[in-house]
């Protein structure tokens, strides 16, 4: 369920009921967290590819280790595509995480054309830094 932004445009909470984590985007900072009682307990970190189309890049995936085996990066992973598909554009998983859920999730995660994911390789290469 989503819930309203917070009073920055660029991020966007989602609460999801079941399992009492909040997911938050805050694309400024390239993060995708996880949120459990007011700490981030994972978060995705994530950069946007524009060209030669416009995707989410996720590089990482961390789950603090007192919250493993919950299905919080699961949670993170699903809901970076739903972001995306709202959006109307791709995941180009670089995350081996990110990888691997979104082979066992083809119906939610379409795979990526190899062209993009070489253009993130790229771009995460010239960009060391950053991550």
């Amino acid at each position: 369920m989503w819930t309203p932004p917070t009073s920055r445009p660029d991020h966007r909470t989602w609460r999801k009921p079941m399992s009492e984590i909040e997911i938050r985007d805050d694309r400024a900072a390239g993060r995708l967290e996880a949120i459990a009682g007011g700490e981030v307990v994972g978060h995705i970190e994530y950069f946007v590819l524009e060209s030669p189309a416009r995707a989410l890049v996720p590089v990482h995936t961390l789950v603090e280790p007192a919250h493993e085996g919950k299905g919080i990066a699961g949670s993170l992973a699903r809901e970076l595509y739903g972001i995306a598909a709202r959006e109307g554009i791709v995941v180009a998983p670089l995350c081996p995480y990110v990888v691997k859920w979104a082979e066992r999730h083809p119906d939610e995660a379409p795979a990526a054309d190899p062209e993009l994911l070489r253009a993130a390789m790229e771009w995460l290469r010239a960009h060391p830094g950053r991550f």
